[in-house]
């Protein structure tokens, strides 16, 4: 790949990702598979204005022998350095970029039963500093090829060629060429479009059906709203936090789901995958679910704590968008949730609440779902049909045939 490409992409994930201001922190996550990459976005951070950049390194196969030798409550312990830098991070609120290269396959054979406990013990201490931190910073996600999963997506190829295809297909479907800031702010006009629309038509609920057996209804908040496309901070900071992204997205109401769905891609999750499958609600919560491929790491998800057997996202995508038209799946979640419509197991977003910047951490947990997970998974096809309905009983056409139907 071209190096003034790669420029053109680092330099979108700082500016229209996480918007980097001057004199911020920033922390970068990644794998060691793209070193030079990390590097340009970190000269991009820089040239942002930042003040100081980190960049955590981390290896997915170490990961399988932490598991493998480790406790569960030495993997399950967090040390008073890791409370003391949570600490620092709550007063500084660093911006964060998370640049994902996993092997969708990374984690086959892992103890998953073991992982699940272990972060049962690590995430209610990590909880309250997180709860801090929310909405206070920028964050984005982006991706960048490994060769494993470059060879997961393209496995006819050789090892150099899937990585230069599967870099083509990133920064396509990431409107990563040509001038990608300015696309980037059409992309954003669009999206908001969209979702001001839904808004305006004060929906109380949605009704899915499809030709594969899905056929449920979600109930929404009359005081949630959808959101699209780039977020701001409290401190009114606008960031784009997932690049790419096609969705407009809300948070239903808490507890108010029926019907059962049927996955239309497969599902990234905990470095494996799980395939055909479906989930079955019944007042609210997840009373069945069932999987061609890894049902039991399914069934562990859904049980991880009370609000993962509840809806945290509703997200409508239409089927005919630049990643779904690529005929790629990228078994990365980042990318597969951008091709269909979908919805999230687990944690909420206070966001979509209107005026919840003026409510209590315990007053948003009444209304929106909380949880220690937050899952997506693709449910849109090409028949897909939705139909809103608002408090006074109208039923307004949103989606027909896997698409927009305004």
């Amino acid at each position: 790949m071209k190096i003034a490409q790669l420029k053109k992409y680092a330099k979108l994930i700082v500016r229209k990702g996480a918007n980097v201001q001057r004199g911020q922190d920033v922390i970068i996550q990644a794998r060691l598979d793209q070193p030079e990459f990390v590097k340009m976005v970190v000269i991009e951070a820089y040239k942002a204005g930042a003040r100081h950049v980190e960049v955590r390194w981390s290896y997915q196969s170490l990961e399988k022998v932490n598991v493998k030798y480790q406790t569960i409550r030495t993997l399950g312990e967090v040390t008073d350095w890791e409370k003391a830098r949570f600490e620092h991070y709550v007063k500084t609120n660093p911006v964060r970029i998370y640049l994902e290269s996993d092997d969708p396959d990374g984690s086959k054979g892992i103890n998953q039963v073991k992982m699940a406990k272990a972060t049962q013990l690590y995430f209610p201490i990590i909880k309250g500093y997180r709860e801090q931190m929310d909405n206070h910073y920028q964050w984005v996600i982006a991706g960048v090829p490994s060769e494993k999963w470059a060879k997961k997506v393209f496995p006819d190829l050789p090892r150099v060629q899937a990585e230069e295809k599967l870099w083509e297909s990133i920064l396509y479907v990431s409107r990563a060429t040509g001038d990608p800031l300015k696309a980037w702010d059409e992309h954003n006009r669009n999206l908001s479009a969209r979702s001001t629309y839904l808004n305006n038509l004060h929906l109380a609920f949605l009704e899915y059906k499809a030709g594969n057996g899905t056929d449920f209804k979600v109930g929404l908040l009359p005081n949630a709203k959808f959101i699209a496309g780039g977020e701001k901070t409290l401190e009114g900071v606008f960031f784009n936090p997932n690049i790419p992204t096609e969705e407009c997205f809300t948070t239903p109401r808490k507890g108010d789901v029926e019907g059962i769905v049927y996955s239309s891609r497969p599902l990234s999750y905990r470095g494996e995958v799980i395939e055909d499958f479906f989930v079955k609600f019944v007042k609210g919560k997840v009373v069945e679910v069932g999987a061609k491929k890894n049902e039991a790491l399914l069934k562990q998800m859904v049980k991880m704590d009370e609000g993962a057997s509840m809806l945290g996202e509703v997200a409508l995508v239409p089927y005919d968008s630049p990643i779904r038209n690529s005929g790629i799946t990228f078994w990365s979640t980042l990318y597969d949730e951008n091709a269909a419509c979908h919805l999230a197991l687990g944690h909420g977003f206070e966001n979509c609440i209107d005026g919840y910047e003026r409510m209590s951490k315990a007053d948003l947990k009444k209304i929106v779902n909380d949880s220690m997970i937050h899952v997506d998974f693709m449910i849109g096809t090409k028949d897909l049909s939705i139909v809103g309905v608002d408090h006074n009983g109208k039923r307004i056409q949103i989606f027909k045939d896997g698409n927009w139907a305004f």
